[in-house]
């Protein structure tokens, strides 16, 4: 919280100083976002415990590949005519029970899970309308080494080291077909003197890892809003989302959202599809409350995220809280 605070204060003094004007947009390769969500942030330590990502997506004047060309036109749902991106993703992400001192925990605790992956995401843009196709593949279990990730982070921050990674699911090969739509902008409005815009989007995603239908509206209000989809996110989410425009000035914008999921399949719930292992009874629905700001000046977007989301399991004593703070630059 401390980096989060120290990054804020640079940022907002340097938007008070004076800006410096270029005849020409320089050149640019891509932008690069490194996503961090973590329990912590609400001061809590179980579930979704923690997750990291590290996304790349080329520049739009950089020429897009033949195969993402190709594979955009055999996906039927994207429009014929529109911007094709595509962007890439490597990620871990982890899970525990709400004691992580107990070597055997509860059968009816969250049982400990690791998630290592990487996700080839496809874009097309019409518009106001934003087509995502995401595939992932990756390791849950220990070869995704979620538990030397948390013991070592443990030990360098001093905190209660995770007794129960004995118990963890095993190791199984992870695949998940995801692709979300979104309309950006669908109505906007000018309020106080500041932009007020309402972008819904649907989704789903198809995998042994993760099998949704999802659905849900952001709200955005600031000064001048940027032409982006919100910050990105880690799950559920696609590498699309790490783009944005760059700025001469300093910009911010205000968001909240709502998303809802109905869920068939969540490995970190219902245990291993193949072999034995630990599990609890999911709720078939999952919902999500977030709200956050976004901070944009020149070739830095600076983001953070609070996430309130309801229960995911049965024996779940209450909802789960984490944050999630992004930092994306143009190179």
């Amino acid at each position: 919280m401390k980096l989060l605070m120290m990054l804020i204060t640079a940022l907002l003094i340097a938007a008070s100083g004076p800006f410096p004007s270029w005849a020409a947009e320089p050149a640019r390769n891509g932008t690069f976002s490194f996503v961090l969500e973590n329990d912590l942030f609400s001061g809590k330590d179980r579930h979704y415990t923690n997750g990291m990502r590290l996304i790349w997506v080329p520049d739009k004047a950089v020429p897009t590949p033949k195969w993402a060309m190709k594979l955009a036109g055999l996906v039927p749902w994207f429009p014929e005519q529109g911007e094709v991106n595509h962007g890439y993703a490597l990620g871990q992400s982890m899970f525990t029970p709400s004691d992580i001192t107990l070597t055997d925990p509860p059968s009816e605790e969250r049982p400990y899970a690791g998630w290592l992956y990487a996700t080839i995401g496809l874009a097309v843009e019409s518009g106001r309308q934003l087509d995502q196709l995401g595939i992932t593949l990756g390791m849950v279990g220990p070869a995704s080494f979620a538990e030397q990730s948390q013991t070592f982070i443990h030990r360098f921050i001093d905190s209660d080291e995770p007794e129960g990674w004995d118990t963890q699911l095993e190791n199984e090969p992870g695949i998940v077909l995801t692709c979300q739509r979104s309309w950006r902008g669908l109505v906007t409005t000018t309020f106080s003197g500041n932009q007020l815009d309402f972008t819904p989007h649907i989704g789903a995603a198809l995998g042994n890892v993760f099998t949704y239908g999802s659905g849900g509206l952001t709200v955005r209000y600031g000064r001048i809003l940027p032409r982006d989809y919100g910050p990105p996110r880690i799950q559920p989410g696609l590498p699309g989302s790490g783009d944005f425009s760059s700025k001469n000035d300093f910009g911010w914008y205000l968001f909240a959202g709502i998303e809802g999921r109905a869920v068939a399949r969540n490995i970190f719930l219902d245990g291993n599809t193949f072999r034995e292992s630990r599990s609890v009874d999911k709720k078939p629905f999952v919902g999500d409350l977030q709200f956050g700001i976004v901070l944009d000046w020149s070739d830095i977007r600076l983001s953070y995220t609070h996430v309130l989301r309801s229960r995911e399991f049965r024996t779940q004593d209450s909802h789960d809280d984490f944050g999630s703070f992004s930092l994306s630059i143009k190179f």
